[in-house]
């Protein structure tokens, strides 16, 4: 279910709410936190189809706020979704103009569930420090998506000059498999230190500057990146022993192959992580991601020293 209302209030809005729970009788009210997306002056429709999904494993209320491209006074537009339009949560889609622009935290909150987290997500472009952003100030977790920058290496520069607790990046999010896989394979004989990892992956993509930062952090070694302009995200980790050298090689984005000294190859399904499996990860935990932080603040300055 669709509801369009023009040139509306907030007040008008939770009235509408409250009439469609009262008549339907199919909203539930067990939501888990408040989802604010900052699409800016982007199309919504991916970042709402993403927290539909998300919110299957999380029922939240989502609050997005998509910029008006209209030139107009101070004018709020706003739509809510109910229903198979909405995944198991119940978003709200406001277009602010004019004046409204400006002040984002004062038209949200009437609209956030009480006693409720918050989560801001900006899918796009961020603000230069997401903590002091007024949709970030309010929140107990701030996503970012350098991914989607068209500099993304400069803004992780930026993400970590401005790093404070709760802050996390979806580039983080993609690269947990590889993580993993790699964790996994240092977890078995024979335990020798790693004399230096070689992470390839696509020229632009912020995951691979995250994952040659993490095994510079974890491992205490040097680190290179190989960049290819047309590779799919992360396509080889490669860690160089004594005893020879352990290879996760993906060139296709579906399955890896990984390769270990007197050890037969093994693969494994390793496709491209979709935007709704990194945010519904993301939404799992509301506490600090301790190991990003780290790796943000320590990791990423060893990356080609």
């Amino acid at each position: 279910m669709i509801i369009d209302l023009p040139d509306t209030t907030t007040r008008a809005i939770n009235s509408r709410l409250l009439k469609e729970r009262d008549e339907g009788g199919a909203i539930a009210l067990g939501r888990v936190l408040t989802l604010i997306i900052d699409t800016a002056g982007h199309d919504p429709e991916e970042s709402i189809d993403a927290a539909n999904d998300a919110s299957r494993e999380h029922p939240c209320r989502v609050i997005v706020i998509a910029k008006d491209t209209k030139d107009r006074s101070s004018t709020l537009d706003a739509q809510i979704r109910l229903g198979g339009d909405a995944g198991a949560s119940e978003v709200i889609v406001l277009r602010p103009s004019g004046a409204l622009d400006r002040h984002l935290d004062t038209l949200v909150m009437p609209l956030m569930l009480p006693d409720a987290p918050i989560v801001t997500w900006w899918p796009y472009e961020f603000p230069d420090n997401p903590s002091e952003h007024p949709l970030g100030h309010m929140a107990q977790r701030r996503i970012t998506d350098t991914s989607q920058l068209a500099r993304p290496t400069a803004g992780l520069q930026k993400l970590r000059e401005a790093y404070v607790e709760g802050d996390t990046d979806l580039a983080w999010s993609r690269a947990t498999l590889w993580r993993g896989l790699i964790a996994a394979t240092l977890d078995q004989p024979p335990y020798e230190p790693v004399r230096k990892a070689v992470v390839v992956g696509e020229s632009r993509h912020s995951s691979v500057d995250l994952m040659a930062a993490w095994l510079a952090y974890s491992l205490k070694c040097p680190v290179e990146i190989q960049r290819f302009a047309d590779a799919p995200a992360i396509t080889q980790v490669r860690l160089e022993r004594s005893s020879g050298d352990i290879v996760l090689d993906r060139p296709d984005g579906k399955t890896a192959a990984l390769r270990q000294p007197d050890q037969p190859e093994h693969r494994i399904a390793l496709p491209i992580r979709q935007l709704r499996e990194c945010l519904a990860e993301e939404l799992r935990r509301l506490d600090a991601d301790e190991v990003y932080g780290e790796v943000l603040l320590k990791g990423l300055a060893k990356v080609g020293e």
